[in-house]
């Protein structure tokens, strides 16, 4: 008997009322609407309420993939938050999340942490733990509070990223949405080159920069660009040639929506139109973890994923982590 076929059963996401576009930056830091623009390709993103947690907008976002899946709160027995704003150091986002559905006490929630590429790494854990056979349906989420994170002074970072939460639920299934496989990756020796250094651990890291504000995020941006389209472009291919696929039988790439230079070099690497990419930086900017799912969400109901495509996700963030997934609709 071969394993199961573990499939996406349904998806769902969640974006905050408030809107932050780049003229409203603009009244905060020396930059412009044609800075960022042309830098990012982002024109706006979503700022969550301050009373408005992580775990509220993963709960939102998994409410919805539960309905699109057409089960409830008792069918899932397995919760993992991808995230890097947690709602509270301890205990796991997860656990609340399982609070705020009612989701069964006999199910396993917790976190993970692999930044951008949290998703993928969350839903290939997911898919191994289902193919394992000791659980039935799990409910895989990305979510980001970012704006708690950032130094609204430093231009180079606070115009990058917003706040939003995306979700699947993952389940054995003899039809569509199969997933093909996954790779994962990460380089350590690069892990300074996009973080959050102090509040950790290690007091060694604390940042004595009188001009950065504690506990927010740091990113040396070239040196990331050059990496993470590097990163990306091997992750695609590993994948596709694990599978045998060709590239020009991808029929959508929902690739992390950090930079749409860097997306755009990667469709010039792989030689596929950027008609290809499914896109929406431009009204999220980067929402780390919660980046391909909310993209997925948005994808599906606008119908330009169909039965029979095969789509695939590409992703890199802080660690640095990357990777890739592969889905046949």
């Amino acid at each position: 008997m071969g394993s199961p076929i573990i499939a996406i059963l349904g998806t769902g996401s969640y974006a905050p009322e408030k809107i932050l576009t780049n003229a409203d930056l603009s009244k905060i830091v020396d930059t412009s609407d044609e800075w960022i623009f042309s830098r990012t390709g982002i024109r706006e993103r979503r700022i969550a309420a301050d009373n408005e947690t992580t775990s509220m907008m993963a709960a939102a976002a998994g409410r919805a993939a539960l309905l699109d899946a057409g089960l409830t709160a008792a069918d899932i027995d397995l919760i993992i938050v991808a995230t890097v704003t947690p709602d509270m150091p301890m205990p796991a986002t997860a656990c609340f999340v399982q609070n705020h559905l009612g989701v069964s006490a006999h199910s396993a929630c917790f976190d993970l942490n692999a930044a951008c590429s949290g998703f993928l790494y969350a839903m290939d854990t997911a898919w191994a733990m289902l193919s394992s056979g000791r659980y039935k349906n799990a409910l895989v989420i990305g979510a980001e509070k970012l704006s708690k994170v950032l130094d609204w002074k430093d231009r180079t970072t606070c115009v990058l990223f917003g706040d939003g939460a995306g979700a699947v639920v993952l389940g054995t299934s003899r039809g569509t949405a199969q997933i093909l496989g996954t790779k994962l990756y990460a380089e350590g020796a690069h892990a300074r080159l996009l973080c959050i250094p102090d509040g950790g651990s290690n007091p060694a890291e604390t940042v004595t920069d009188p001009l950065r504000t504690p506990g927010t995020i740091t990113m040396k941006g070239r040196e990331i660009f050059k990496i993470a389209v590097r990163e990306m472009e091997e992750a695609a291919r590993e994948i596709l040639d694990q599978h045998q696929i060709s590239a020009t039988e991808i029929a959508c790439v929902i690739p992390h929506q950090a930079n749409l230079r860097i997306i755009d070099a990667l469709a010039q690497y792989l030689e596929l139109p950027s008609d290809r990419f499914f896109l929406n930086l431009e009204r999220y900017g980067n929402t780390s973890a919660a980046s391909i799912p909310l993209a997925l969400d948005e994808a599906r109901r606008s119908g330009r994923i169909k039965s029979g495509d095969t789509t695939l996700f590409v992703a890199f963030g802080a660690g640095l982590t990357y990777g890739s997934a592969l889905v046949r609709w």
